[in-house]
């Protein structure tokens, strides 16, 4: 599903545990480093979609989180041309985004990235939550900050230089 400007709805998912810090999932067979997230399917809300994505990519359940916050319209970022299936190529730009901000209110054991047959994580990590934007990949960079940013005053956490 690709919205008239060449956008696939999408959900970005920020876990938080207990001491403000980021679940940090890297990609199978990959060195990178990212957060949860993952399309809207037709007739799924925003919400309805990050419990599934959540579910899927990260094996936790709506009784193991707490929603904090969410951010309040769409983040966008364009996908270079060469991570763009051929067949796609001439409508589709790039994702749009809403975040959601969670709190871990179960324990890290219920984390399990083997849950879905397709995995997208195969290591995690809590991180501090202002993750050094470099070790995000470059076209995702800035929608990363953009949603760290909006999303900090619900931890009441003051933003570092890199991020002003």
């Amino acid at each position: 599903m690709i919205d008239r400007d060449g956008y696939r709805p999408n959900v970005g998912i920020i876990i938080c545990n207990k001491r403000n810090e980021v679940f940090w999932g890297k990609r199978v067979r990959e060195y990178a480093w990212q957060f949860p997230q993952g399309g809207i399917q037709e007739g799924e809300s925003p919400k309805e979609a990050m419990y599934r994505e959540l579910d899927e990519e990260v094996g936790l359940e709506p009784h193991h989180v707490k929603i904090i916050g969410r951010t309040d319209g769409w983040l966008r970022y364009d996908v270079p041309r060469q991570f763009v299936r051929r067949d796609t190529r001439s409508t589709y730009k790039g994702q749009k985004q809403i975040w959601f901000l969670l709190r871990l209110v179960g324990r890290d054991s219920d984390v399990s990235l083997r849950k879905s047959k397709d995995p997208e994580f195969d290591a995690w990590r809590w991180h501090s939550f202002f993750i050094p934007l470099d070790t995000v990949i470059e076209f995702k960079r800035d929608v990363y900050k953009q949603a760290l940013i909006e999303l900090a005053p619900h931890l009441k956490l003051k933003l570092p230089r890199t991020y002003q």
